[in-house]
């Protein structure tokens, strides 16, 4: 009897553990296309896909510093980005140079944390599952270095 009970708990683990993994796995697939809806609408100019990736109230923010070293804190939110792509966004950047690299950070419950490397910078994105599906709510972002 003892061994019964013992294969069934296990019988049960190894499903549970199963459908929780492909659950898992289901998430950071969902959560890796809106970052590529964000990286991919930049590139072709769809405003569609770039709209679709973001919650109405993103918060995209870069601290930009002065020569004289003073840093300001300059801010985008999603129609002013949305905005930028329907006027032709990154659609000049030749595919060659089209870097669309993402890399899932941490994803805890309804929240993630991604890093899309791009052409000309790199973007930090928190990321909320948000009514049923995942929206980048928050953008820090940084310049790369120019090449001399």
């Amino acid at each position: 009897m003892k061994r019964i009970i013992a294969s069934a708990v296990l019988v049960l683990t190894v499903c549970c553990t199963g459908a929780y993994a492909q659950e898992a796995d289901k998430e950071r697939e969902a959560i890796k296309q809106t970052a590529l809806d964000y990286v991919e609408g930049w590139y072709e100019a769809n405003a569609d896909r770039m709209e679709r990736a973001l919650h109405p109230e993103l918060a995209k923010r870069i601290v930009r510093n002065s020569p004289e070293g003073r840093s300001r804190l300059d801010q985008m939110g999603a129609l002013a980005l949305v905005q930028g792509v329907k006027r032709g966004g990154g659609k000049d950047t030749p595919k060659h140079n089209q870097q669309k690299d993402v890399f899932i950070l941490d994803v805890f419950e309804n929240t993630a944390s991604v890093k899309a490397v791009m052409s000309g910078w790199i973007d930090y994105m928190h990321l909320a599952k948000f009514n049923g599906r995942w929206v980048i709510v928050n953008v820090l972002w940084e310049l790369k270095p120019q090449k001399k």
